[in-house]
Formats: C-alpha cells, sequence, structure tokens
C-alpha cells in the first residue's frame, strides 16, 4: 500500500533505523533536511504548518517533501481534523 493514502502511522516493519534514515538524508537537498528536522521535534505536520515551521516558502517545502518520500524518509495520511489535508511524519 502506497503510504501517501494510508489513515495511520507506519507498521514498526516500515520504520529505518537511525543509521540508515540519517545515511539517506545525508543525501538530500538542505531544504528536505530542515524539513526532516521539523517534523523531527513536531510531527505530523501539513504542508502550510511545515512552511510556517521551516520559514521556508511553500514551493520548497513541497519540493523538499516529495524527495523525502522518494526517499521513503516521511509518510503521511489525512489529518484527523481536516480530512482534506494531508499530514507528515518520519519514519524512524
Amino acid at each position: 500500500m502506497d503510504m501517501s493514502t494510508t489513515t495511520a502511522e507506519p507498521d514498526t516493519e516500515d520504520l529505518l533505523s537511525e543509521a540508515e534514515f540519517r545515511e539517506r538524508l545525508r543525501e538530500l537537498p538542505p531544504s528536505a533536511k530542515l524539513v526532516a528536522k521539523v517534523l523531527e521535534s513536531d510531527a505530523p505536520l501539513s504542508q502550510g504548518q511545515l512552511a510556517d515551521e521551516s520559514l521556508l516558502p511553500d514551493r520548497t517545502v513541497r519540493y523538499a517533501l516529495n524527495r523525502l518520500e522518494e526517499s521513503d524518509l516521511v509518510g503521511s495520511r489525512y489529518s484527523f481534523k481536516d480530512a482534506r489535508k494531508q499530514v507528515y511524519f518520519l519514519n524512524t
């Protein structure tokens, strides 16, 4: 099942070890690292909340989230507060 369509947090077998997570993150652009850092301290967050917290433009946050998802470093689910929005969390 694709992570973008799940409604729950990831299963433990989907989670990455700390070393694997850091190794994959090392290859990503600075914007993706900043978004991951924000999610590390305050997840789950929507794209808009990530833009507010990171002070990055929406477009940059969208790019960073796409890169993080491609590397399986973040997952998403629909928000319980607003089902029209996705919220993102780290796969650690």
